[in-house]
C-alpha cells in the first residue's frame, strides 16, 4: 500500500499534504501574525519571549531558525546578537518576514529557503536549532528531527515550541469549543479563509501528544530531552542537546 499522512483529519499521500500546506501558508502568509494575536489575545507573544529565553541566544552563535517565516523568533533572538538564519519552505512567508525585516531595521539575518527534511546547509553547522508551531505541519516529522540533528555541533541544542493538549480540567473541552468553532469563522473575517484554519486547527489535534514527541526527540539522537508545558499543555517547549 502506498504511504499515507495526514492533513489534518484527512489521509492524503505525502506530494499531496506537501502541496497542500503550502497552499494554506501562502494564502495566510500576509494575515498570519494579525491571526495570531486574534487567535491567541496575543498570548503568542509571551510564549514566544519564554521560548527564547530558554534558547538563551549569545553573541556569536550561528541559530537555525527553521519554519521561521514571518521573522518573529528570529527577530527576537537577533536582539540578542546572535547570528540567525532564518528558514522556510514557503516562500510567501520567508517575503513576508523579508519586509518586516525591513521596516524594523533589523539587518544581518540570512533568509533561505529550505525544505526541513532535506537541508542544503553541512554538518555540525549551527550551534543552536529552532522551530516555532511549524513542526507539526512537517510531512516526515521523523526526518526533520534528524536533519536538525545532523547540522548541530556537538554541544548544540534543539528547541521547539508546538501547541499540544491541555491537561486542566475543563479548559480542553472550552478550548476544543473555541478551536473548532470560532478560529475558522476568525480566519475568514480577518484572512478570508476559514479552510486554512480549519486545518491548523486540526494539525493540533493530530499531533502527537508530548510524551510521545519527547520520545521521537530522543529518537533522533537527542539526549537530556525536556518538556515545560504552557498552560497545561496547550503549549509546549520541547528541548534536547547533541551530545
Amino acid at each position: 500500500m502506498s504511504e499515507t499522512v495526514s492533513f489534518g483529519y484527512e489521509e492524503v499521500s505525502p506530494d499531496e499534504k506537501e502541496g497542500r500546506v503550502g497552499a494554506v501558508f501562502s494564502s495566510v502568509a500576509r494575515k498570519y501574525d494579525v491571526m495570531n494575536d486574534a487567535m491567541s489575545a496575543g498570548m503568542h507573544r509571551l510564549w514566544k519571549d519564554k521560548f527564547v529565553r530558554r534558547v538563551k541566544p549569545r553573541e556569536g552563535e550561528q541559530i537555525l531558525d527553521m519554519a521561521g517565516g514571518t521573522g518573529d523568533i528570529a527577530f527576537r533572538m537577533a536582539a540578542q546578537g546572535a547570528s540567525i538564519t532564518v528558514s522556510d519552505i514557503n516562500q510567501d512567508m520567508l517575503d513576508v518576514g523579508i519586509e518586516r525585516a525591513m521596516e524594523r531595521g533589523i539587518d544581518g539575518l540570512v533568509w533561505s529557503r529550505q525544505n526541513a527534511e532535506v537541508l542544503s546547509f553541512g554538518d555540525r553547522f549551527f550551534d543552536a536549532y529552532t522551530i516555532a508551531f511549524g513542526i507539526r505541519n512537517v510531512t516526515h516529522i521523523d526526518k526533520a528531527l534528524a536533519e536538525a540533528h545532523r547540522v548541530l555541533k556537538f554541544g548544540g541544542r534543539f528547541f521547539c515550541l508546538e501547541f499540544s493538549t491541555t491537561e486542566w480540567p475543563g479548559f480542553k473541552e472550552v478550548y476544543d469549543a473555541y478551536s473548532h468553532h470560532l478560529v475558522p469563522k476568525i480566519g475568514q473575517a480577518i484572512a478570508g479563509d476559514a479552510e486554512s484554519y480549519r486545518y491548523l486547527i486540526e494539525s493540533i489535534r493530530r499531533f502527537p501528544p508530548m510524551p510521545e514527541f519527547e520520545k521521537m526527540i530522543r529518537a533522533a539522537g537527542f539526549k537530556h530531552t525536556k518538556v515545560e508545558p504552557i498552560m497545561g499543555g496547550l503549549v509546549a517547549i520541547h528541548s534536547g542537546w547533541k551530545v
